[in-house]
């Protein structure tokens, strides 16, 4: 145990300065300890609770040092809160007059340096801060303290205040006869709710749970209360798989307040960590930070810890017990560094083994866990194509042939096309079911990146992203005798959509209900964005993007000739009455397929409602006048 103050009002750290040119003289420090708790307990520490975890950290530290020096020694460790004090008393390996002189007065020391450096592994604390944290919640601190080493040495009392002041004196032998050590804090004003009965036995029992030593806690009451429950629970014998399922799930549901959907044990011996992620019951966002449960020896590291596993696995809770990784200074979170690098990616692994267990041996149990966490598992698959392998007949996609897997759909389209976004899927897949062409909606999150990969775990398999030229070419061409026919009226269709970089083509496809289709591709879409960007661009750039002008496939206007509505528009006589009419097929079909409207798309669309207007209304027999471009 160790913390700071001094013999007067503060504690002191030596340096040297000079006083003379000739000859230095040795000056002292002078820490302000109230200033150095107040930046503990703002900055090092997120809350005053963790004084219980030091309480405790230190108990078992000194109770582990007294093993090291005799293994037949006791390893008792009681806690007491009445309300009017906090007392933590150890059967450890105690402290003498000098050591506490040292060990206890001087920040930054700790006992576990010196004579038992050889076993310092086995100690939780690792910064040598010990009691100076008790401050955050206490006006003053008594230790009674009798080594162990020292045995015929009488008893030590160290006694220290809040302002920075302590006294040591020795005790008759009788004030403590067996070795050992007991804390007393009384609390601060202000900080009596850290210290009430039930709020010690709480934190105390979240902190110290899993420690190797056990501990009993004494309330007001005076009824001792086992705190430590040990072996953890994913390491206790049940009598059958169901009854352990059964005690994990009371366990997560204690933890993490839900009941898993599964759990999997993370066992690796060679990285010193032992524990259970548990599958979150129903879906959640992959941008969600999770919240692991960590402990460092025993004794509970952190409830927050976010960097444990892979971005791809937030479908999981885990909760684990380490004696490998390393804590930060405050101790209440994994220092990230190559340790932690090498088991987080082994931690990955043994879920991701998980999964293949389940393809392999359980489909039921992997079919009701797809169906909540099929996009952890897809993020997954991205980067594992083995994996991606093993999921393809689980995985499912929307597609043309509906909602089924990537494995089935590729036994009927061994052509894949897929789509960038759901709109455009949604208004392209009726009329591909139509025609037999597969297309798959990659709109959604990862579901692109593993229909690109398709053609790595299934031979035989190509993919591509849908265009206009793809799906034209499915829909049935119109008789060479009346397309002739109507050459006058698709001569003017292409007139008026030429500007807007739009051909028009003449299909017949079902449904019948659809006048028009609006399609393109993403060649189209960067050649007409720089079109529209080459327009408002100055001279410089202008011709800088005019030498960038490509080659690429204009978007298109599939108009259906079996729909009666564009049989009867294009039998029209007046040629620009067939042209407004066009034009506000085109807005449909634009606003149907949810592309970004353009001004001079908005413009057009104007123009043709007005126009429509216009021809609806006027007398029969009389004269319109046909709105103007830029009208509005």
């Amino acid at each position: 145990m160790s913390t700071s103050s001094s013999t007067s009002t503060s504690s002191s750290l030596s340096t040297s300065t000079s006083s003379s040119s000739s000859e230095p003289s040795v000056n002292a420090f002078q820490v302000d300890l109230r200033g150095l708790v107040d930046l503990l307990s703002h900055h090092l520490y997120s809350s005053p609770r963790v004084y219980v975890r030091e309480l405790l950290q230190n108990a078992v530290d000194a109770v582990t040092a007294r093993l090291a020096h005799d293994p037949s020694a006791p390893t008792g460790i009681r806690l007491t809160a009445t309300g009017d004090a906090v007392t933590m008393e150890d059967t450890g390996i105690g402290l003498t007059s000098d050591e506490v002189h040292t060990l206890l007065a001087t920040i930054g020391r700790s006992s576990k340096r010196d004579a038992l450096d050889s076993a310092r592994q086995e100690f939780l604390g690792q910064f040598g801060i010990g009691l100076l944290a008790c401050f955050v919640v206490a006006r003053q601190i008594r230790v009674v303290s009798r080594s162990a080493r020292e045995p015929g040495e009488p008893p030590v009392e160290w006694l220290a205040s809040d302002d920075g002041s302590y006294t040591v004196r020795t005790l008759p032998h009788d004030a403590r006869p067996e070795p050992g050590t007991t804390v007393r804090l009384e609390p601060r004003p202000g900080a009596e709710e850290w210290t009430e009965p039930d709020r010690v036995a709480e934190l105390a029992r979240d902190f110290g749970s899993l420690l190797p030593h056990e501990v009993t806690f004494t309330g007001p009451d005076a009824t001792d209360r086992p705190l430590t429950e040990r072996p953890a629970v994913w390491d206790r014998a049940h009598p059958t798989p169901t009854a352990r399922r059964v005690a994990l799930a009371g366990h997560c549901a204690r933890v993490f307040g839900f009941t898993p959907l599964d759990s999997i044990d993370l066992d690796l011996p060679v990285a010193g960590v032992r524990g259970v992620a548990y599958v979150l019951p129903s879906a959640t966002s992959p941008a969600t930070r999770a919240a692991h449960r960590v402990y460092l020896k025993g004794m509970l590291l952190t409830d927050r810890a976010d960097n444990l596993l892979p971005d791809w696995a937030f479908f999981v809770r885990v909760v684990l017990d380490t004696d490998t990784l390393r804590p930060t200074a405050s101790r209440e979170n994994l220092y990230d560094d190559e340790t932690l690098a090498a088991v987080r990616d082994a931690l990955g692994a043994r879920i991701r083994d998980w999964l293949a267990e389940l393809a392999a041996g359980d489909p039921d149990r992997l079919a009701a866990f797809l169906t909540v966490h099929h996009l952890g598992v897809k993020s997954l698959a991205r980067h594992d194509a083995e994996l991606f392998r093993l999921m393809l007949p689980w995985l499912p996609f929307e597609t043309s042939d509906g909602r089924v897997t990537l494995d089935e759909f590729v036994r009927a389209h061994p052509r894949v096309h897929f789509t960038r976004t759901v709109e455009e899927f949604r208004q392209v897949s009726p009329i591909a079911a139509a025609h037999g062409l597969g297309i798959v909606n990659g709109g959604y999150t990862y579901d692109a990146d593993l229909i690109a990969l398709l053609p790595q775990v299934r031979d035989g398999v190509t993919v591509g992203e849908l265009d206009a030229g793809a799906v034209t070419a499915h829909l049935d061409p119109v008789e060479p005798q009346q397309e002739l026919a109507l050459a006058g009226f698709l001569a003017t269709a292409r007139t008026r959509l030429d500007a807007l970089g739009c051909d028009v083509a003449l299909r017949a496809f079902q449904p019948v209900t659809v006048p028009a289709l609006y399609l393109d591709d993403r060649e189209a879409r960067h050649e007409r964005d720089r079109a529209a960007a080459e327009e408002g661009a100055d001279t410089l750039w202008s011709d800088i993007l005019g030498a960038l002008r490509g080659s690429a496939p204009r978007a298109r206007l599939v108009l259906n000739h079996n729909n009666p509505l564009v049989r009867r528009i294009a039998a029209i006589p007046d040629t620009e009455l067939a042209g407004t009419a066009v034009e506000s097929l085109y807005g449909q079909a634009l606003l149907m397929a949810q592309r970004p409207l353009r001004p001079a798309d908005t413009s057009l669309l104007n123009r043709a409602f007005l126009g429509l207007l216009e021809w609806a209304t006027h007398p029969v027999g009389g004269t319109t006048t046909t709105p103007q471009e830029g009208d509005q």
